[in-house]
């Protein structure tokens, strides 16, 4: 087969449609019918320098796809498939990736690179392939074998966590790649292979940095790469500084000067790759001082676990002037684009992490800039001086800039109206969007916005949304906030006169011919949307008309010829918050039951269109119009129960699969008992989503949590389907407390998962509260009392788990009464973890444990 297979893999990439289909069949077939051969064949092609480079790197690529895949369950069946072959083969492969790495074909050995670390991730884990890491290292002394195995080495560490190396090998790999980096390193390849490998091998590091002669090393090797003559290794060099400045903070305080020079030098005088990692650093070194200083709220002792060392108070002098030097270097079109990033942008982003960092020691350092600058005929200043300001209002007290706000305020307005330059403009609406959102409020002693100047300030955004789309984008925006600030005003909001005219002037831009340019059709309706959440009684009436306006659009898009997806998004959106906030009113409520029909029956319409984004908004707002119809909506069931199991089924877009369980919960709160004629069809397809391999772990708690929702709903019927999901939640609550840990992704899952656990518990047990079946759920107490011990024992619970645990256990007690007194009596959780609660300084955990101690206590004496 292995002529056949290099033709193959060239008709593979044939410009000719057919061949490369016919090709791409063939290749699946023989790995179907043959699994061993086309892996051997495919690394054989790899290592043969006699064929030709496309076929050897598609036979990589083929090989690379043939361990790896985004999804987790394919994943696991390919890790799976490779760890059952016979070890002669695996032998062979691995052997041939190895001999690739010599190949004077750089393709060839790029790809074998990536091919050895994805086996790595594999095998390493479990102690298999001890010898690669030596393999590789022995190979370092021919220049183009070095380039291949530093590249190997990056892409290794890449795939395997730290503890499966151990610090033997660390401490090798880290020297072969410290040598390659070296300036004495000759060839700029490898130096760059080095550089990069570094990158991904500091997690490795932990020991070494722990060691000052060690870590004075690898800073010294890292800050002169930074000065090589070579681009793509001064911003590899960098690259790893910014990863040091999270991963190593607290060893970085004899280093911060030279660091300080090294990317002041940077950012002023570099190209802009290089510049942008030197201000990447000292935002970093912001995001950390920041997570340090909210978690410890300033409050260190000589013990702290993690000191704040300060570093951007002391280098705020030297700082804040070297950052507003770059807010100068704009590009001329910067405003057109939305994906740009320059170092304009950069400078102006760490500026606002500075501000964040050190609040009011900042204001001094910038006002005299804005003052110099904001007048100036040169477009560039004016903007840069204005971005200045907009960056700083998040981070300093209120009262610091309470003043300086107020007096810019009828200037800003001024520039917004009248500043001849889009792009100072653009910048303007922003900056006044970010007063609108850190100074305006019913927290805010003194207001900014009062009754007097909130007129002119809604003419000049309605004026600014006839703007060019990204200025018109950004007013849009402003006003977003502006809203948002009345939120909790009750009556009395100073924009409830002109709510008329904002919600025509926003529809109004959704219609422009250009609203699909900077988001802007969007930003309307999120800005529609926030001005009618946050809208009084007073405007109630406008709201109710708006109900057939919007209709009236989403019956336009159906009608219409080419597909509007995204319009149809932004519309069902609109009617979910609109839904929502009519329904929150007994007299808007009563008035809005008469267009429920009709919504409804648009929205089953919007389902047939079969698109992922749309059915999520869709979902959504039908979510909200059950909650609102209340038992009334049982009558749509039988059009939409259709597309509701299509939700349930959606594997592929999880976030459609994931609302479509938190509608069956809504559903499940509207209906009650009305619910339990598609209770069969629900549960059959939430039990196959939880056996599924194929569906996003995300969407298995809330699954999990929807059970408790339906056994609410049905009461006593939900005995049918005790015998599968009491056995499905226990197995869940083992896996719950026995994860393993690895970090915060998985910490914040593992704590989702068991709330989902609890949270069905407690429904089905209060479900069954004065049936006469509640014998029913004796059998399952020891397991429930011994997971809540367990989680207990556990000490890694948040709080929102702590809240439901406690409660689920007041619910057992309340449910099965005297039944279940003994065994209460014999767990931990009603001692300690009650004690726990009932002192918490979190008043919904000790709410819930108030309420568990009067059921517990019930229970025992009755």
């Amino acid at each position: 087969m292995a002529i056949e297979v290099t033709q193959v893999l060239l008709s593979a990439q044939s410009i000719d449609g057919a061949v490369r289909k016919h090709a791409e069949e063939s290749l699946k077939q023989f790995q179907e019918q043959n699994p061993t051969g086309f892996l051997l064949s495919l690394s054989n092609e790899l290592a043969n320098n006699d064929k030709p480079v496309d076929s050897r790197k598609l036979a990589g690529l083929v090989l690379k796809n043939a361990l790896d895949a985004k999804e987790q369950y394919r994943k696991y069946e390919l890790v799976q498939r490779w760890l059952s072959l016979d070890a002669a083969v695996k032998a062979q492969v691995k052997g041939c990736l190895l001999q690739t790495l010599s190949s004077p074909a750089i393709d060839a050995r790029s790809i074998a690179s990536q091919v050895i670390a994805k086996i790595a991730g594999i095998e390493l884990p479990q102690s298999q392939w001890p010898e690669l890491i030596s393999s590789l290292l022995s190979n370092i002394h021919q220049p183009h074998v070095k380039q291949a195995t530093l590249d190997t080495l990056g892409y290794v560490c890449e795939e395997v966590s730290p503890e499966v190396v151990d610090q033997d090998e660390v401490n090798k790999i880290l020297t072969a790649v410290v040598q390659g980096m070296s300036a004495s390193e000759g060839n700029t390849d490898v130096r760059l292979a080095a550089t990069r490998a570094l990158y991904n091998a500091l997690g490795f590091a932990q020991a070494n940095f722990a060691n000052d002669m060690e870590r004075d090393f690898i800073m010294r090797i890292i800050c002169e790469a930074t000065l090589s003559p070579e681009v793509k290794i001064r911003q590899a060099a960098f690259e790893c500084l910014v990863s040091i400045s999270s991963m190593y903070y607290e060893k970085l305080s004899s280093y911060m000067q030279d660091i300080f020079n090294i990317t002041a030098k940077a950012v002023r005088e570099d190209e802009e790759p290089v510049a942008l990692q030197a201000i990447e650093f000292w935002s970093s070194i912001c995001d950390e001082e920041i997570d340090i200083l909210d978690e410890y709220g300033g409050d260190f002792t000589a013990d702290s676990d993690i000191p704040c060392f300060y570093f951007i108070k002391q280098a705020l002098p030297a700082l804040v002037p070297m950052l507003l030097e770059t807010l100068l270097k704009q590009e001329e079109d910067q405003d057109q684009d939305e994906g740009v990033w320059n170092i304009a942008m950069a400078g102006g982003t760490c500026l606002g992490l500075v501000a964040r960092t050190v609040g009011d020691d900042i204001v001094p350092l910038v006002m005299p800039f804005i003052q110099k600058n904001i007048n100036e005929p040169e477009w560039r200043q004016r903007e840069a001086a204005t971005y200045a300001f907009g960056s700083i209002l998040e981070g300093p007290s209120p009262d610091k800039l309470i003043d300086v706000v107020k007096h810019a305020l009828s200037f800003m307005l001024t520039a917004l109206m009248k500043d001849p330059n889009n792009h100072v403009k653009d910048t303007t609406a922003w900056t006044l969007g970010r007063i609108f959102e850190f100074l305006h409020g019913s927290t805010m002693e003194t207001p900014v916005i009062t009754h007097e100047n909130c007129q002119q300030i809604l003419t000049v955004l309605l004026h600014s949304m006839k703007d060019v789309p990204n200025v018109a984008e950004k007013a849009c925006g402003a006003l977003y906030f502006l809203a948002q600030g009345y939120e909790n005003m009750g009556s009395g909001s100073p924009i409830s006169p002109f709510f008329k005219d904002v919600v025509q002037a926003l529809l109004h831009v959704t219609h422009r011919e250009d609203a699909g340019e900077s988001r802007l059709r969007t930003a309307a309706y999120e800005t529609l949307n926030e001005l009618v959440r946050c809208s009084t009684d007073e405007t109630a009436s406008t709201v109710m008309q708006l109900v057939p306006v919007i209709m009236a659009e989403l019956h336009k898009t159906l009608e219409a010829h080419e597909k509007q997806n995204e319009l149809q998004g932004l519309l069902c959106g609109c009617l979910q918050v609109i839904i929502q906030k009519l329904g929150s009113a007994e007299p808007t409520k009563y008035a809005f039951m008469q267009y429920a029909d009709q919504i409804m029956d648009l929205f089953l319409r919007v389902f047939a269109s079969r698109h992922a984004t749309v059915h999520e908004e869709a979902m959504l707002a039908i979510g909200a119009l059950a909650y609102v119809t209340g038992p009334n909506f049982s009558k749509y069931l039988e059009g939409f129960y259709p597309y509701l199991e299509m939700g349930l089924q959606n594997f592929e877009e999880y976030q459609v699969c994931s609302i479509t369980v938190g509608v069956v919960g809504d559903l499940c709160r509207a209906l009650e008992e009305k619910i339990l004629p598609f209770c069969d069809g629900i549960m059959t397809q939430l039990f196959k989503d939880l056996s599924s391999n194929e569906l996003h772990r995300s969407v298995k708690p809330q699954i999990f949590s929807c059970f408790g929702d339906i056994a609410l709903a049905i009461g006593e019927n939900f005995e049918k389907y005790l015998t599968y999901a009491m056995p499905m939640l226990q197995s869940a609550a083992e896996l719950s407390v026995r994860a393993s840990v690895t970090d915060d992704d998985m910490s914040e899952y593992t704590n989702q998962l068991r709330n989902g656990i609890l949270e069905a518990y407690s429904g089905i047990f209060q479900g069954f509260k004065s049936s006469p079946k509640t014998q029913l759920l004796m059998p399952f107490a020891p397991h429930i009392l011994q997971y809540l011990d367990s989680l207990y024992m556990e000490k890694d619970m948040d709080e929102a788990v702590m809240k439901t645990a406690i409660g689920l256990l007041g619910d057992l007690a309340d449910t099965l009464g005297s039944k279940a007194a003994l065994l209460i009596g014999q767990s931990v959780s009603s001692k300690g973890f009650l004690d726990e609660c009932l002192s918490s300084d979190d008043h919904l955990i000790k709410e819930s444990a108030d309420w568990a101690k009067l059921a517990i206590s019930r229970a025992v004496s009755g």
